[in-house]
């Protein structure tokens, strides 16, 4: 296996394989990967476990050795588009990976499908017409751990639901889900507050919310600004059930909210728990590898539904690139072309987080078997049964 080296400048982080010659270059033919993951500002808890479990990836596929760029663009779409270019016009990378958080991987989306270049998102993001050709998802989609909530919700006798969330494309996805699957499953909303992901106080929200007084409230937050308006809500005296998105999984939550996270739902996936899961699961092997390897690196309980995302990205990658290798050569637009058919073509992908069957129409390729349902109790996770 070859080994690879770590060099940090003050804006990016470029992961490469020792240099080469251009004759060893020309033998070896790289395969390039672009990354733009966000490890500064509000989402540094999101893109931080990301860049550290590319130390677990493949290094090379058929024989072909994998140059790693990463690049930090502290959540912001503006420096995601710069990073992205750069991937396209300095790099020629063969994939483009990113980003942490919704709009910078909307940024980046935007640049590769111009591009035409494969992407690889690290968060969820709206899937439009323009974007669909050369964007594939890791993150689970809102509709599948949107509907493990709110059926959640409805067993405990919720009815009435309100709602605080980022007042940008990820807190969108998860309000307009709420309304389209929770309206239909009988939930009434009372009530709809918005805060910026850089906000320090959401006061002002939680007590229009509690005074809304609901059965529940659904927060769409990611990172550990997602842990604000729990422990605000407890703080102002609401008692109802709070339920929290995907992104917002990760250890720091526990650590940032404290008590106010005892009792919390949590969508999540797999990777969060694979020594629960069924030893005929197909998660169960990758989840169980890299939590493994993270926790002996990074501590006891450090495992990240995040780090899952970027893991699983270059498990697809394990399965895809092979395929099109065998139509031609790393570097080349029909490389990439092929890369993107091979997305489609290759089938039950089995990662951490889920078995992925990506269609022109299914840009994530998720099912149910890419979820569970977490609580924290006395400050761990477990699964809600």
């Amino acid at each position: 296996m070859t080994k690879f080296k770590l060099s940090v400048a003050a804006f990016a982080v470029a992961i490469a394989l020792p240099a080469l010659s251009g004759a060893a270059l020309a033998e070896t033919n790289e395969i390039t990967v672009g990354i733009s993951v966000t490890t500064t500002g509000p989402a540094a808890a999101l893109g931080i476990p990301e860049r550290n479990a590319l130390e677990f990836v493949v290094k090379e596929i058929s024989g072909h050795p994998i140059k790693i760029i990463v690049l930090d663009d502290g959540g912001d779409p503006t420096a995601a588009t710069t990073n992205a270019r750069r991937f396209v016009t300095e790099s020629k990378a063969d994939v483009i990976m990113g980003s942490s958080v919704t709009p910078p991987s909307v940024a980046i989306s935007n640049v590769a499908n111009e591009a035409q270049i494969p992407h690889i998102a690290l968060a969820p993001l709206p899937i439009t017409p323009e974007r669909a050709k050369w964007s594939v998802v890791m993150p689970q989609p809102i509709p599948i751990m949107g509907k493990v909530l709110y059926e959640h919700m409805k067993k405990n006798n919720v009815k009435t639901v309100g709602y605080i969330g980022y007042s940008d494309s990820y807190g969108d996805l998860w309000f307009n889900d709420l309304k389209k699957q929770g309206e239909a499953m009988g939930l009434k909303i009372v009530g709809e507050e918005r805060f910026a992901r850089p906000d320090t106080s959401v006061a002002g929200q939680a007590l229009k919310l509690v005074a809304a007084n609901p059965d529940a409230i659904l927060v769409g937050a990611s990172g550990t600004a997602a842990a604000l308006p729990q422990t605000t809500l407890r703080e102002r005296g609401y008692n109802g059930l709070i339920y929290q998105t995907h992104g917002a999984a990760s250890m720091d939550f526990i650590r940032i909210a404290g008590k106010s996270a005892e009792g919390v739902l949590m969508a999540s996936g797999p990777v969060m728990d694979p020594e629960g899961q069924d030893d005929t699961a197909l998660t169960k092997k990758s989840g169980m590898a890299l939590v493994k390897v993270y926790e002996e690196k990074y501590g006891p309980s450090s495992r990240s539904q995040f780090a899952g995302h970027s893991y699983d990205a270059f498990k697809v990658l394990e399965r895809v690139v092979p395929v099109a290798l065998k139509k031609a050569k790393p570097g080349t637009q029909e490389f990439r072309d092929a890369l993107r058919e091979a997305f489609l073509t290759e089938k039950d992908i089995a990662a951490s987080q889920g078995v992925y069957n990506f269609t022109e129409t299914d840009r994530y390729g998720l099912d149910d078997r890419s979820r569970i349902l977490l609580t924290v109790k006395n400050g761990k996770y477990v699964i809600v049964k």
